[in-house]
């Protein structure tokens, strides 16, 4: 019942009930249960297995080849698509329409398919020759000898991952307001000391997140440059050894649980680089997003206008 205090009425409001919540945590929480002991419980998992080889030396050497190809690959796309950004935004229509190419063929077909392109190039190229036109010859080599499999890996993905991280820097980019532009060029900065000290920094914040997606994609991408082939890739390596072995469970899953601990690292990371990189976006303390909260419930139409409203959640 509502209270008196020096004849001013409080209302003390209290939640909606909501057995809808409860039912269906108690839903999840029965379906979770099942998971975990129809995991623990079967023996066909192979547990005591897998834990003999999740820090094994074979599966250590693709975990660290795994994190090679993922660092390489992410700094060849990255390079490419700060390129391929500015190209596209560039008045030149040559370097415009290179770019915009280079993004639809790129993200037009299949990461796959480009691997196996990858590792028939030494049949459709078996030489590779650098020439004056019509002029001597300044370098001949062998493809196979030029290419290895781990560098057409890091090509293959590197170009690969370049066409979609361009249209990410290009959307951070158009983020940071024209007017940045003309003041730092009204300062008498170069366009490339705008781009480094003022536009980027500032396309950052936007950048950040979906380029840490992006790497955490990489990360489990990796597993498809056995098409190459290359065969110190962590899913090939462990499933190579799991048939050897006629176990291939157990060891896919220590592959399965390193996947998991590197992406849950890059998750933190990300997440505190984001947080960097949105300083002073976001700058309310709890108290203000308090009171913010307090003040939109007694504006609300449903509240008494009432200076002395007592609220209770």
């Amino acid at each position: 019942m509502p209270s008196t205090i020096d004849g001013v009425e409080l209302l003390h409001a209290r939640p909606v009930p909501r057995p809808g919540r409860w039912v269906s945590a108690f839903l999840v929480l029965v379906i979770v249960a099942l998971v975990i002991k129809g995991l623990i419980t079967n023996p066909n998992f192979q547990w005591s297995l897998m834990g003999q080889w999740v820090f094994s030396k074979t599966i250590m050497t693709g975990v660290l080849y795994t994190l090679l190809l993922t660092v390489v690959a992410m700094v060849i796309g990255t390079v490419l698509a700060i390129t391929m950004a500015v190209m596209r935004q560039s008045p030149n229509p040559v370097l415009r329409y290179v770019a915009m190419f280079y993004i639809w063929f790129f993200r037009g077909t299949p990461i796959y398919t480009q691997l196996i392109f990858w590792s028939l190039l030494p049949s459709l190229y078996p030489q590779i020759s650098i020439a004056i036109p019509f002029g001597p010859e300044l370098f001949s080599a062998q493809t196979v000898d030029l290419l290895r499999p781990l560098m057409m890996a890091f090509l293959g993905l590197g170009l690969n991952e370049g066409a979609y991280l361009a249209e990410i820097i290009r959307a951070g980019l158009l983020s940071v307001d024209k007017g940045q532009w003309e003041a730092a060029t009204a300062l008498g900065m170069n366009r490339g000391k705008i781009f480094r000290r003022i536009i980027l920094p500032q396309a950052m914040r936007v950048i950040v997140p979906p380029i840490g997606n992006e790497t955490i994609s990489m990360l489990k991408t990796t597993s498809l440059v056995s098409a190459i082939p290359v065969t110190t890739e962590l899913t090939f390596v462990a499933s190579t050894k799991g048939q050897a072995l006629f176990a291939p469970i157990p060891l896919l899953l220590a592959a399965a649980a390193w996947y998991l601990v590197i992406t849950s690292l890059l998750m933190v990371v990300q997440h505190r680089i984001e947080r960097y990189y949105g300083r002073g976006f976001d700058s309310r303390t709890k108290a203000d997003k308090a009171s913010s909260r307090q003040a939109a419930i007694n504006s609300a139409p449903t509240t008494r206008d009432d200076p002395f409203l007592d609220v209770t959640p």
